[in-house]
């Protein structure tokens, strides 16, 4: 088992990691870990691209209204207008960085860049790279981290838990894939950027290191969660054996795409006004009510009516994906359906990212800074990533030098506990987690379905801890671990919420409630 000393831990390779790791690099040690590889993460996959008002005929005021809109009532105002004042500070360091998004062809332009609109803005100010913004991004900056002398890699390497002295955190314990140990790091402070926790449903558009693992550390150190009911469904995956996990952008409709029935009819106008450029959460039931009711395994996304040119041009990765499946977008509709996407609550935190922990903080989508509320909003989510891994950056160049210097701590135990002779246990926990959170706490709930979600992870836990407590951990164990917490959380905040809002969408409570018109925020 090895010891290691650092200034930063900072644990996870998406888009916040890395930002906030370049810029804190400068005069600090930095030990970046990731449970695969740099870019196994969500940001690679990234389709769309970053929310940024660019244009003259749009405006900060309009980014924050559209946001508070897309969330329902439950976005925290000073959240917004940080996040929105800092988006253009951020593409310049991105562009700074290398990145190169998509250019204008207007010659009339007066900004270089090319904007597209997606569901819930209002006007077009969405800064993308192609269709795969998140692979332009993560290669630049893995690139920038691999050559920085101050940032060791620590890839294949899983978080467990937190190492706290007093009421502050000072290391983390990590097992380490190509050893089988568990190493002990200890530091002045340590960053979460470990994503989402998708991966707690049975289909999820997310990569399979989506597992909640940040959130579930983070409530186990004491750390506040808020607003886990609010899962997002991305409206359009993929429904092909082939590529189950594989997303499709939301510009697509934002560039006129239409979802269709089985028999060519548009659905979408009989359920908001805005047809297709309805906010997720509104698309997404809207096509989990056809399939029920008509019994259909998916609808079909179409832009075929756009040039072929066109769609080659502005959709080329989406458009090779999908010839390799035998599907050609220039000429008929894609087969999709709702897929779990996104997790808007998360670890409670200011604009700095700092937890309720002395010296840990929280970035990217783990985090809960109210920026989402109730509802993503198309592409704020890279933009969160990029503008709180700035503020947290700068908060702790402030500050790191006045936290104690790491110490030696103590080295994991294992004396106690055996090499396990049923992993069959694991393997079926984890099927019948997600399949339950699936069926029970998906995208339309009721009372007895979570009352059932309910009863099921409470044994769950108690026969994962059991499980956990006896025998040596291996990866699917910590990851087991850590998706019966989440789902636990998932589980109380929405039987917390006694009405429909965003993404919570309870057939017991249809309407929204002005009594539950705060966030939902849970104490260890």
């Amino acid at each position: 088992m090895a010891h290691y000393t650092f200034d930063v831990l900072v644990i996870g390779s998406g888009a916040a990691g890395l930002s906030c790791a370049l810029q804190l690099a400068a005069n600090t040690k930095i030990a970046l870990i990731t449970k695969r590889s740099l870019s196994a993460g969500s940001t690679f996959y990234a389709q769309g691209g970053v929310a940024a008002v660019m244009a003259e005929e749009d405006s900060l005021q309009s980014h924050i209204e559209d946001t508070i809109k897309a969330g329902a009532g439950l976005c925290d105002h000073q959240a917004i207008e940080f996040t929105v004042k800092n988006a253009r500070h951020c593409i310049q360091w991105l562009v700074d960085q290398g990145v190169e998004f998509t250019q204008s062809q207007d010659p009339d332009s007066k900004i270089p860049f090319h904007l597209t609109r997606e569901g819930g803005h209002s006007h077009r100010r969405i800064l993308h790279t192609a269709d795969a913004t998140g692979r332009a991004v993560s290669n630049i900056l893995t690139a920038r981290v691999v050559e920085h002398p101050n940032i060791q890699l620590f890839e294949d390497h899983l978080a467990i838990d937190l190492i706290k002295h007093g009421e502050r955190c000072c290391g983390a314990y990590i097992y380490n894939r190509g050893t089988g140990e568990i190493d002990t790091f200890s530091t002045r402070c340590v960053i979460l950027a470990t994503g989402g926790a998708s991966k707690v449903y049975l289909y999820t558009s997310n990569p399979e290191v989506s597992s909640g693992d940040g959130i579930a550390i983070a409530w186990r150190a004491g750390c506040r969660v808020a607003n886990m009911e609010f899962n997002q469904f991305h409206p359009t995956c993929l429904y092909h054996r082939e590529a189950p996990s594989f997303l499709l952008t939301e510009a697509i409709r934002g560039e006129g795409g239409k979802l269709r029935l089985p028999d060519g009819s548009t659905f979408m106008e009989h359920f908001d006004s805005r047809a297709e450029l309805a906010s997720r959460d509104i698309v997404a039931r809207a096509i989990d009510y056809e399939m029920k009711r008509l019994g259909i395994p998916c609808v079909y996304l179409d832009i075929s009516h756009q040039p072929a040119d066109f769609i080659q041009e502005h959709f080329p990765t989406l458009y090779a994906k999908c010839l390799s499946l035998g599907l050609d977008m220039t000429r008929e509709g894609i087969p999709v359906v709702p897929a779990a996407h996104y997790t808007c609550g998360g670890v409670v935190t200011n604009l700095q990212g700092e937890t309720d922990i002395k010296n840990l903080y929280a970035i990217g989508e783990v985090a809960y800074t109210g920026l989402h509320g109730a509802n993503r909003m198309a592409s704020n989510s890279l933009l969160e990533c990029f503008v709180f891994a700035t503020s947290c950056a700068q908060n702790i160049n402030k500050t790191l030098m006045n936290i104690p210097a790491p110490t030696t701590l103590p080295a994991w135990d294992a004396s106690l506990v055996t090499d396990s002779d049923e992993e069959v246990v694991v393997s079926h926990n984890w099927s019948e987690l997600r399949h339950f959170m699936w069926d029970y706490v998906g995208i339309v709930r009721t009372n007895k379905r979570l009352a059932r979600a309910k009863h099921r992870i409470e044994l769950l836990k108690r026969e994962i801890q059991e499980y956990y407590s006896s025998f040596r951990l291996t990866p699917d164990l910590i990851e087991l671990r850590n998706l019966s917490v989440v789902a636990d959380l998932i589980i109380r905040c929405a039987l917390a919420r006694k009405e429909s809002r965003g993404l919570h969408y309870n057939l017991d409570y249809p309407e929204q409630s002005s009594l539950h018109a705060h966030p939902t925020i849970l104490q260890p």
